[in-house]
């Protein structure tokens, strides 16, 4: 029997369907929100269980085009390799799933979400969490907790929870996070910079202002999850009786190796170096393992390795919640040491090498024309976007020591990369129209690579000469929590990523954050704790801050930077400029080895090269064509009121053909645009395919205003 859930929480109105599609699945439903409708399925392979201490859990998120009635681009018209925002939405849905699979969940298990009607104004993101989270809780896996997403803005300084997408344009603030009814799981959060042509832009949120955030956004949650646990309870499978392995070595092993080689074990945590710690621990159990005892029992490597490791999380722990002191001889609050190197590569644009304790970041700038980003595809837009700037994120295995080939790129180098890439992308003045490529090459790691991404990559971006509001610094947070102690530690180095409770990395200015990206491990978080920590992670950020700053005065132009000369013509005659089939702004880039932007509508020309005399060269000569050009003048101003009426039909010429119209010569005298849109009910690729200059045709008056008048094709 059907099962079908109709639910309106957080402004939006949700449908659930159970038992309808995907029946031999563990647990699948059908869910939609407008004209949004995506399928969520989980399997399980409970006959199949792995042999080592992990849930094999993979989630797919993918996005067909046919839900928005469009063909796939490129020349295979298939699906294949998913998008970032497909790679980045499945690792949301993975990183907030994941912590409610209980401990000895060994088997196989998939969670896959494929959209398959589309709506621009429904959060696909928001919607592919909640579903899989619906097929997750009433699937027959031994889980019992519901899930579930939602989105923070902050327009005219008042928070709204799951913004549209047009809402989102006007919002100084996009913070999403996934949580369970009394738990928080996930965050992710960046602000939005405004277009202004003031010296600050950025819309940093101070402390404060983002726990306010966060706990407006915890109310909404805990509704949702009420509701869902309340109405899917029906639509509930009968749990599987699944066995939950366990792996824990006999307590009598980890107390043999506790009482008699806890020093050892200190000792070999105190190393500085993380590559020489891993091989103390591992030459300490060769050794213990040899000894008597261990002969007589036949314990084998493998169990009193894993015995001193479990002993050195105890270790480690302990020192940190009791005496406050860190592994590496740090106290809590303390960043480790800080060294950095700007414009060390004489050929690339800007570079920095940022090097903190035992991680390492070389990040390379560049900088391309406005038409050089990335194109990319959304599934709800007909058109290709542009994205102008790029950070991309490198991991090689010999940054830890791992004799492993580089491969493509996987989906943990995506997200590193788009977090830094929210970390800065605020503080870059929006009236900056090129395109600025960040490379970041990590060339060691032990701790939050992503941050040293964020330092290296504003760092990069300044000696570049982007105009930016501030500079940004990232530092990684951890928290270890022992019954009512807990320690907020500042510069997490890898060991305690992986012995500790909770990984946070915040990134800002001087005035605030810009971005955050949060996984607890406990089983919830208070929002007194997590303040502490923001307020913690405030104080590693501006000591960071203050060397970056120190570093900035230091930097040197690198003499691959490309030189630019900036300047304005009359926008209407920039055609001359163009010439006729774009001969004459040819003929200037080879003549003067230049590069040539122009923006059309505010009549700013941009010549760049290597070569400054020929910039200037090349400068003059455009403006002395401009000066003296009688080729085209703009049309004097008609008052389009008097002569024409909306839906009337009149005769016209085409004038002129742009990329997104062509501008017809009126038989009344005028020149309207005939927009691209308005020449064919079906979609136009190029204009010149339907029209071509000095055509006589028919149009339709749709719209006057003032000085302009918007045609139709008749």
């Amino acid at each position: 029997m059907i099962i079908k859930c109709e639910l309106e929480l957080n402004q939006q109105k949700e449908i659930f369907e159970f038992n309808k599609i995907a029946k031999q699945a563990n647990g699948a439903v059908l869910a939609k929100m407008g004209n949004a409708v995506v399928i969520a399925a989980v399997a399980s392979e409970f006959d199949n269980p792995v042999s080592e201490d992990f849930t094999p859990l993979t989630v797919q998120y993918i996005e067909k085009t046919y839900a928005s009635a469009k063909l796939p681009g490129g020349f295979i018209k298939r699906e294949g390799k998913p998008s970032d925002f497909e790679t980045l939405t499945s690792r949301v849905i993975d990183r907030s799933l994941r912590p409610l699979f209980p401990k000895g969940f060994v088997y196989p298990t998939t969670i896959t979400v494929m959209v398959v009607s589309a709506d621009k104004n429904v959060d696909l993101q928001i919607l592919a969490l909640n579903a899989a989270n619906a097929a997750l809780y009433t699937s027959n896996l031994p889980i019992k907790k519901s899930v579930c997403g939602v989105r923070v803005g902050k327009i005219d300084n008042k928070l709204v929870i799951n913004p549209t997408k047009e809402d989102l344009e006007n919002s100084t603030l996009d913070l999403y996070i996934a949580g369970s009814k009394d738990e928080l799981l996930m965050i992710e959060m960046k602000t939005i910079s405004s277009l202004n042509d003031s010296k600050h832009f950025t819309n940093e949120m101070e402390e404060e202002a983002l726990i306010e955030a966060i706990a407006f956004a915890q109310e909404a949650l805990k509704k949702s999850n009420i509701a869902y646990e309340i109405n899917f309870e029906k639509a509930c499978k009968i749990k599987a009786n699944v066995e939950l392995v366990e792996f824990a070595i006999e307590k009598e092993v980890i107390d043999y190796v506790r009482d008699n080689f806890a020093n050892d074990i200190q000792d070999a945590i105190k190393k500085l170096a993380k590559s020489e710690r891993a091989v103390e621990l591992k030459e300490l159990a060769k050794s213990i393992v040899k000894n008597d005892y261990c002969t007589t029992n036949e314990f084998e490597f493998k169990t009193i390795f894993e015995a001193v490791n479990i002993v050195k999380k105890e270790l480690v722990r302990a020192m940190i919640v009791n005496e406050k002191i860190r592994a590496d001889g740090r106290r809590l609050k303390d960043v480790r040491p800080i060294s950095i190197e700007t414009n060390i590569l004489p050929s690339a644009h800007s570079s920095c090498l940022f090097t903190r304790g035992e991680t390492q970041a070389l990040v390379v700038g560049t900088i391309a024309g406005a038409k050089d980003g990335q194109m990319y595809e959304i599934l709800t837009d007909k058109s290709t976007s542009m994205e102008n700037l790029m950070v991309h994120y490198n991991f090689p295995g010999f940054s830890v020591g791992e004799a492993k080939p580089i491969f493509n790129v996987g989906r943990r180098e995506l997200g590193h990369g788009n977090l830094a890439k929210k970390a800065l992308e605020s503080t870059i003045n929006k009236n900056f129209k090129d395109t600025f490529r960040i490379v970041s090459e990590i060339l060691e790691s032990n701790g939050s690579s992503s941050m040293a991404t964020v330092c290296g990559g504003s760092l990069a971006l300044k000696a570049a000469n982007i105009p930016v509001s501030d500079l940004v610094a990232g530092v990684a947070m951890g928290m270890v929590v022992e019954g009512d102690k807990y320690s907020v530690l500042t510069d997490i180095m890898g060991l305690e990523d992986h012995d500790g409770d909770m990984d946070f990395k915040v990134a800002g200015t001087s005035k605030g954050i810009t971005a955050l990206q949060m996984d607890i491990k406990l089983g919830g978080i208070e929002l007194n704790v997590l303040k502490e920590a923001l307020l913690q992670a405030q104080e590693g950020r501006l000591h960071i801050l203050n060397i970056m700053e120190e570093a900035s005065l230091d930097i040197v132009s690198s003499p691959a930077l490309p030189k630019i000369e900036e300047f304005e013509v009359d926008s209407s005659k920039m055609m001359v400029i163009i010439g006729k089939g774009g001969a004459t702004i040819k003929e200037i880039i080879e003549k003067y080895s230049v590069n040539i932007d122009l923006d059309r509508d505010n009549g700013i020309v941009k010549v760049s090269g290597d070569n400054s005399s020929k910039i200037a060269e090349a400068s003059d000569f455009i403006k002395d064509l401009v000066n003296n050009s009688t080729a085209y003048k703009a049309p004097a101003k008609i008052d389009f009121e008097k002569l024409y009426s909306v839906d009337e039909i009149v005769s016209g010429k085409v004038e002129r053909i742009v990329d997104f119209g062509a501008f017809i010569l009126l038989s009344k005298g005028g020149e309207g645009l005939l927009h691209i849109s308005k020449i064919s009910k079906q979609r136009v690729e190029k204009v010149s395919d339907i029209l071509s200059v000095g055509q006589e045709i028919d149009v339709k008056v749709l719209k006057i205003q003032k000085d302009k008048i918007e045609l139709g094709l008749n």
